[in-house]
């Protein structure tokens, strides 16, 4: 029996990790319904739509799963010594659900609205996917009064164009985030773009943009370290968006996902670039594309998880930065 001053007893982070309601690595549960957002100053939130995938579905699953194998997270960055929840307040603050799912344009405009009640709190967003397709309401929401820029982590640039007669879906935020005026394309870099195409100028846009975009290829030639020191350069002073999607990583780390590519970058290489981004000013993230139909053993919803947790570290910093 633990004694009365067991800090298994007095801090719920400590407690049991098969104890308790699953939420964002186990951090207070606060809807605006219930207790509402005052103080909160990093809302963890779900996004659980993918009605924008091309191909496999099942994202709409993964906020669920990632809140439950979230609960592995401790307190405390061991290889940074950040300490996220000393810096600053964090909550759950539950799921932007569609009510209308099933109208493509009308859920982006509902994801929207959540995250401009968000954005309007002064809260900075760290979010769970859903497809690739919630970054853009997202950042209607939260960079309309100034373009951002842009570290994101994919096998695919996310920059193509009309699908089967939608322009809107998960292949297309990041071109869309431009044309809007909510990215500044020079300010964007994209790393781990690899696997086959139908087209060879598949991702012309992010080239004629001034993207800097690194093909898996020149990652390895770069290594890690030169892809930090590349993030940092693009990225300068200004507020920036982190958006990480699991397919960026080799299909042996995340199988869970709609559209895994093989031979992409490992757990470890993602989470020392993700620490190298210490020092930028960024104002929001996310991590999508986790499919857990495609992976019963939770590992792939374990490693948004835990991206999703060097992304807190990074926001938290910067947040108290400022």
């Amino acid at each position: 029996m633990a004694s009365n001053d067991d800090p298994a007893r007095t801090d719920p982070m400590v407690r049991p990790r098969y104890t308790g309601l699953a939420s964002f690595m186990r951090m207070p549960y606060r809807s605006l319904d219930q207790g509402g957002w005052d103080g909160v100053e990093i809302g963890l939130i779900g996004v659980p739509f993918d009605g924008g995938v091309t191909n496999r579905p099942g994202a709409r699953h993964g906020p669920r799963e990632i809140r439950n194998q979230s609960s592995f997270i401790r307190k405390i960055n061991q290889a940074t010594g950040i300490a996220p929840h000393d810096l600053c307040t964090v909550a759950d603050l539950g799921d932007a659900w569609i009510e209308k799912p099933f109208e493509l344009k009308g859920a982006l405009d509902e994801i929207a609205a959540f995250f401009a009640q968000v954005h309007a709190q002064g809260i900075t967003p760290l979010s769970a996917g859903g497809d690739h397709a919630i970054t853009l309401p997202i950042l209607r929401a939260i960079a309309h009064e100034r373009p951002l820029g842009l570290i994101h982590f994919d096998a695919h640039c996310d920059t193509g164009d009309d699908y089967l007669g939608s322009k809107l879906h998960h292949g297309v935020p990041f071109r869309r985030a431009v044309e809007e005026g909510l990215l500044d394309p020079k300010r964007c870099i994209q790393i781990g773009i690899r696997g086959s195409v139908n087209e060879l100028d598949q991702w012309a846009f992010s080239h004629e943009q001034g993207m800097r975009v690194i093909y898996i290829e020149e990652f390895y030639e770069l290594g890690v370290a030169g892809v930090i020191a590349e993030a940092q350069r693009v990225i300068g002073t200004g507020p920036a968006y982190v958006s990480f999607d699991v397919d960026g990583l080799d299909p042996v780390y995340a199988p869970g996902t709609g559209t895994p590519e093989v031979g992409g970058f490992s757990t470890l290489e993602a989470q020392l670039m993700l620490r190298g981004l210490s020092g930028l000013d960024l104002v929001g993230g996310d991590v999508v594309e986790v499919s857990p139909p495609f992976d019963p053993t939770g590992n792939t919803a374990l490693v948004g998880a835990t991206m999703m947790f060097e992304i807190l570290c990074l926001l938290a910093e910067a947040r108290a930065a400022r």
